[in-house]
């Protein structure tokens, strides 16, 4: 046998990018879509507490959901190439609104509340996901949500609830992992696997797996692409 494997080596440690799935990852002109769609404009819009304060449904929209603290800020902030474009926080379950986003005048990008927080009182919960059900149900341009799961933890019980309900509501969803940079090389890979064999159960969730990191950069250009192209955006 041969001396052990060196955890600080490069072979050790997150490739650049991990992607995994069924679907073709994003190509050249995709990912150039991307980069120069979110390179552009973005600002934030309105924090929407009510179903009935929804803006015009007038242009495409992505929105982004997952776990409290999974990193859902960072990512939009990293995506975007702004530091505080969406507020991040050390407080789990900060975020109690619908938060809008415009990319200039062709697409939103919307931030759902967190869930998952195990303080929050039921009546909060109940609010938030009354709220997120209503926008669900009523956001004919919605093209895709997308569900961050932190990558060192996988898919948990909030989660696949989570992923119930898109399937309940017909929205199609795609899986990114974030926080890529915490594992090495192998254990990414891992978590990778074991994460695509739990989305095996949800035939409807889009089969392209992508791990991110916000802080490293990892998987960011390709997810602009697949971003841009579930919106329908070209060059």
């Amino acid at each position: 046998m041969g001396p052990p494997a060196d955890p600080a080596s490069p072979a050790n440690k997150p490739r650049a990018s991990a992607i995994l799935g069924r679907a073709s990852t994003p190509g050249p002109d995709e990912i150039e879509a991307g980069r120069v769609l979110f390179a552009g404009p973005c600002t934030f819009l309105r924090s929407v507490t009510t179903p009935d304060s929804l803006p015009l449904a007038d242009r495409p929209e992505i929105c982004f959901a997952g776990r409290s603290n999974v990193g859902k800020s960072s990512l939009i902030n990293a995506l975007t190439g702004r530091k505080t474009l969406a507020r991040t926080s050390n407080t789990p379950g900060r975020t109690r609104a619908l938060n809008y986003f415009g990319l200039g005048e062709r697409a939103y990008l919307v931030d759902l509340p967190g869930y998952g927080y195990a303080k929050a009182t039921k009546s909060d919960v109940a609010q938030w996901t009354g709220l997120v059900k209503a926008y669900l149900r009523n956001r004919g341009l919605l093209k895709r949500a997308i569900v961050l799961v932190d990558v060192r933890h996988g898919l948990k019980a909030n989660d696949e609830e989570t992923l119930a309900l898109l399937d309940e509501a017909a929205v199609s969803y795609q899986v990114v992992l974030t926080k890529a940079d915490k594992l090495h090389a192998r254990d990414l890979a891992e978590a990778v696997a074991s994460t695509e064999r739990g989305l095996l159960k949800h035939p409807a969730a889009f089969p392209l797996l992508i791990a991110t990191s916000a802080e490293k950069g990892v998987g960011l250009p390709e997810l602009r692409g697949a971003l841009c192209e579930a919106l329908g955006l070209t060059l």
